[in-house]
């Protein structure tokens, strides 16, 4: 196994205690953040990609389709 991929899957598995501690506390930034690792983790799992590069690409993506 890929580091990469191993960091995916650290990064899901951080997703996911961080939205349970979201739902515990009624926190709903740190269950928005969870779900963000969560998604994150699973794109790097397939692509091989860094979490940095991936969230670049994202923002950047974002950027180019915002309504204006």
């Amino acid at each position: 196994m890929e580091n990469l991929e191993l960091e995916g899957k650290w990064n899901r598995v951080k997703g996911a205690v961080k939205q349970k501690y979201g739902e515990w506390f009624d926190d709903d930034k740190v269950f928005a953040e969870g779900k963000w690792d969560e998604i994150v983790g699973k794109i790097q799992e397939k692509s091989g990609r860094t979490k940095e590069d991936l969230e670049k690409e994202i923002s950047e993506w974002k950027e180019d389709n915002e309504v204006r």
